[in-house]
């Protein structure tokens, strides 16, 4: 007689025809409601199988891959209600602390207000704070944020009881995630890369049943990004946790990734299965538009595709874009561009930023110029450095290189500037010997002068401002300031809110056009909807607008286009150079602007009078114009910084790229 067979493990989740709001659809509401995830069919099984299933959620800016994990965790409403479950929650093999799908199911995400989380329960009022030497009493270490001691009156306000880690997993996780030489120091001195990871320990510390990634190696140099993967693939193997990611269609996905997900520009899913299936749908798709047998669908855009395909290997990014030796597949550099250099670029250019031997200390550590350089007046400790108007430079370096600390010091938001070796703007921070009755620099008049976009700024931006309101703080002192606004700035943020209305109004697909150009209707949309509810694409076009709307004397450019999709970047970059001057036409092909022609340009792009810093540690991030380039060694590898020049545009030569690594 057999024995009677064990009955099937339920899935941790279950989505059976599932469709998706982010309101009740009968309750009333003045915001437009569609549905999204129509019809939606989705499974996360509760252990591995002959044929596991490793997802990834692929998709356009405001395509919906943030609300497709925040749907798998038990957000917005499910129609019918019971289309959702988490059947194996339910079951006595779970522990009483996950059985709820916020626990079980964590979500690590890398917008401003997931940054925000990684520092405590308050961020400072100014981003000079992060460098101060005297600590404050949020300034928690990275093990106490591990370990999430991070509640300042636990008697007051009783800290949530964490469980007891299992032996060894905090030694386990924190070498697989390279954060031991870190655990003492403050959050707050981490880097974009290692604050990156420092979250996804503390995810996993947790340990839930599901881990959801939001584009995880969005900002991170190619080692780093090899390393996450192979840590991330060998989680996956052992479904410890189960991973669903979520990747941009110009990001290459891991080798490892079983199936995808491809969603439409009206979240909506266009395509969903085994990887290799979707990726050969995709490409079919995209060759028949180009060849003109399909129509193309405007929910599916080709762009969009153009540079999905390729994949994430031990051995590096490999493979073929679908758009790789076809036609129309996107805008090149010099339709970007129009030129190598900027009209009326001055030859040598005044000097704006001067760093001679500039070496940041903390203690005994050295974050930035462990180094003696070989200068035309000798050997140099430190860094060496000067930006001039009209150059146009970009920043490299693996995470924990010093780029952060080195934008701090060009932005005077580090402390050290006073006593560093640093003129900005051919003046110091403090008084010079023969300088009659000149003041010093203060850290406003700098600012004044200077446009700042990066993940540090995302974090400080308030959340309660209105789209417009973000836009205005570029005339504003501080974060929170009042901005002292004139008529032209007045019209530059009109125009620019106008511009930008379909990557930064979340209904502007919804919306029933307003007629006529009146300014109080057509840009209500600015006032209505707050920066923290902007999607994270959103908010990155917001903060880069902030950075170049008032055409400051340098723009500062770190990490500004991660998390947009390929035609919201190209956008941007266009906008950087020409401003409302010059726009994209339906074939893809730079062309004169209606503004343009009728003589109406309100917001010009870069000027020979001003200098740009890129960081990025994406080719297709750095902007065309970039000819001037800075590498900073691996920390303390004791080597000097390594400078030149490219000749052509960075993003469209591998060559250069493999050149500027040493790859």
């Amino acid at each position: 007689m057999r024995p009677p067979s064990r009955p099937p493990i339920p899935p941790i989740l279950r989505i059976a025809n599932g469709t998706f709001y982010r309101h009740h659809p009968s309750s009333a509401s003045s915001q437009p409601n569609p549905p999204f995830f129509n019809d939606l069919n989705f499974e996360i099984p509760t252990r591995t199988t002959e044929s596991p299933r490793h997802w990834c959620i692929v998709g356009p800016s405001l395509s919906g891959k943030t609300t497709f994990l925040q749907a798998l965790r038990g957000q917005h409403i499910s129609v019918p209600p019971g289309a959702r479950s988490w059947p194996y929650l339910s079951t006595d093999q779970v522990p009483d602390r996950l059985r709820t799908p916020s626990r079980a199911i964590r979500y690590v995400g890398f917008d401003g207000e997931q940054v925000g989380g990684l520092s405590g329960p308050a961020t400072s009022a100014y981003l000079a704070a992060r460098y101060e030497s005297l600590r404050e009493d949020t300034d928690f270490s990275l093990r106490d944020f591990l370990l999430g001691n991070t509640v300042l009156n636990p008697l007051q306000s009783p800290a949530q009881v964490e469980h007891e880690l299992p032996p060894g997993l905090l030694d386990r996780v924190v070498s697989d995630l390279r954060l031991g030489p870190l655990l003492d120091l403050p959050v707050a001195f981490l880097s974009n890369g290692q604050g990156r990871r420092a979250r996804i320990a503390r995810a996993l510390l947790r340990t839930p049943e599901v881990l959801l990634l939001d584009e995880p190696f969005m900002g991170l140099d190619p080692p780093t990004v090899a390393s996450l993967s192979g840590l991330l693939r060998s989680m996956a193997e052992r479904a410890a946790p189960r991973l669903v990611l979520t990747a941009r269609p110009q990001d290459p996905i891991p080798e490892w990734i079983t199936h995808l997900i491809y969603l439409r520009s009206d979240c909506q899913v266009g395509s969903m299965g085994e990887k290799d299936v979707v990726m050969e749908g995709l490409r079919k798709y995209v060759t028949g538009v180009w060849k003109g047998t399909l129509a193309e669908d405007e929910t599916l855009p080709v762009r969009a595709l153009a540079e999905m395909g390729k994949a994430l290997t031990t051995e590096g990014v490999v493979g073929e874009a679908l758009g790789e030796g076809g036609s129309g597949q996107g805008h090149t550099a010099e339709e970007v561009t129009e030129a190598p250099d900027l009209p009326g670029r001055q030859a040598e250019g005044e000097p704006l930023v001067e760093m001679d031997g500039v070496q940041v200390r903390y203690g005994d550590k050295i974050a930035l110029g462990n180094w003696t350089e070989e200068t035309p007046w000798g050997p140099k400790t430190g860094l060496v450095w000067t930006v001039r108007r009209g150059e146009r430079w970009g920043c490299f370096g693996p995470n924990g290189s010093g780029k952060t600390t080195l934008v701090s010091l060009l932005c005077s938001d580090h402390p050290q500037t006073y006593s560093l070796p640093i003129r900005l703007f051919g003046r110091s921070r403090l008084p010079e010997p023969g300088s009659g009755q000149r003041l010093p620099l203060t850290y406003w008049d700098i600012q004044r002068r200077i446009g700042h976009s990066s993940p540090e700024v995302h974090q400080h931006m308030p959340t309660y401002l209105s789209v417009r309101q973000v836009l205005e703080n570029a005339w504003a002192d501080t974060f929170k300031g009042v901005p002292k606004l004139d008529d032209d700035a007045r019209a530059k943020v009109e125009a620019t809110l106008r511009w930008f209305a379909p990557e930064l109004n979340p209904n502007h697909l919804h919306q029933e056009k307003v007629a006529g150009n009146d300014s109080t209707e057509s840009l209500r949309w600015a006032d209505d909807h707050l920066f923290g509810r902007l999607s994270f694409s959103a908010q990155r076009v917001a903060l880069f607008l902030r950075a170049v709307i008032k055409n400051p004397d340098v723009v500062v450019l770190d990490e500004a286009f991660g998390g947009m999709d390929e035609k919201v970047r190209d956008k941007c970059m266009l906008f950087l150079v020409r401003g409302e001057a010059k726009t994209y036409d339906a074939a893809g092909k730079v062309v004169d602007s209606e503004v343009a022609e009728k003589a109406e340009v309100r917001v010009g792009g870069l000027s020979p009078d001003q200098a740009l810093v890129c960081i990025s540690h994406l080719k297709e991030e750095m902007p065309d114009c970039v000819r001037e380039w800075i590498c900073l060694p691996e920390a303390n590898e004791g080597l000097p910084a390594r400078f030149g020049r490219f000749d052509g545009p960075l993003r469209t030569d591998e060559r250069r790229w493999r050149e500027l690594w040493k790859m």
